[in-house]
């Protein structure tokens, strides 16, 4: 048995489909299909049912690919044991994170990381929050930026970023014009006067939606959500248009957006939400994982001097 064939079968798997499998693997489809037959022989067992339209694992095979999977990731990971053990000069980081999060976060660190490490290749895939945990699981993923709390307790993280949670509402809003004696701005809002209200929220599967959950849970009530969406942005769109409210992380509040941005309020017990970088419970971390960390953190901690 040999690792190219753990690969070709795991890609197979992937596919459902020996051409699509073949073209990824860059291979020609009978050199694919000799392989996986001779795997089969070799075992004894049957990974694949193959009819004229389609190709589905049989139970041997789904189990044949869990394990697959495992025995790849652990020749990668010492793979990249030995690299450190050489004083590696070079090396790639995978690294997972949601769309929104690291819009905002990653065009600050990239930089930076690439000048302090230029041989050093970052490949970043962005998911939602739970794809993101199966794929950090699975080793898809080497670390991932991702929102406490997380699903799955498989995985360990490092704090990153704690934000305050603020409340978006439409510009029109009564709770937008109510102010303290004496203040310019609105007064705090408390969660339980929300109860009655309609909420924009992001769809399952979105680790923020998670949090707005929790918050409208801790003041009694149920959220009622009439409109969900996957992209928090679309979500204040949708509240500045009047159509709802919202909880929004502080990283994501639009400035200058004129009749597109809606109102954002402190809310009064000041909830916060902590970004974390989460990675696979017992993981080797790379040196170029740690180096990656590290200038993460940096750079946080600078922004937040500057912007005090």
């Amino acid at each position: 048995m040999e690792l190219r064939q753990l690969q070709y079968a795991l890609q197979i798997a992937a596919e459902r489909n020996f051409s699509r499998a073949a073209e990824k693997l860059h291979i020609a489809q009978p050199s694919l299909s000799q392989q996986l037959s001779k795997l089969e022989k070799e075992i004894g067992v049957l990974l694949f049912q193959r009819t004229t339209n389609s190709v589905e694992m049989t139970h041997a095979g789904a189990l044949f690919m869990e394990k697959a999977q495992k025995i790849l990731d652990m020749v990668e990971q010492l793979k990249k044991e030995m690299e450190d053990i050489s004083q590696m000069r070079k090396g790639r980081v995978v690294v997972g994170s949601l769309p929104i999060t690291g819009a905002h976060i990653l065009p600050l660190v990239l930089p930076v990381f690439k000048e302090k490490f230029p041989d050093i290749d970052i490949v970043l895939i962005e998911e939602s929050s739970s794809n993101l945990e199966q794929l950090t699981l699975g080793g898809q993923t080497d670390i991932s930026l991702l929102s406490l709390p997380l699903a799955d307790e498989a995985l360990a993280y490092e704090p990153m970023i704690e934000e305050e949670i603020f409340l978006a509402v439409p510009p029109n809003h009564p709770l937008a014009s109510k102010r303290q004696p004496g203040a310019d701005s609105p007064q705090p809002v408390r969660l339980e006067s929300l109860r009655s209200e309609p909420f924009i929220a992001l769809k399952k599967g979105q680790g923020f939606r998670q949090i707005t959950l929790e918050l409208c849970e801790q003041a009694g009530f149920t959220p009622n959500i009439v409109f969900e969406s996957s992209n928090i942005e679309t979500v204040q769109s949708l509240v500045a248009a009047g159509m709802g409210i919202a909880f929004v992380p502080h990283m994501v509040t639009r400035n200058g957006w004129s009749q597109f941005a809606p109102a954002y309020l402190s809310l009064a017990s000041h909830p916060t939400r902590t970004l974390v970088m989460a990675y696979r419970k017992g993981r080797y971390l790379s040196r170029a994982v740690e180096a990656f960390m590290s200038t993460f953190r940096e750079v946080v901690e600078h922004f937040k001097s500057r912007t005090g």
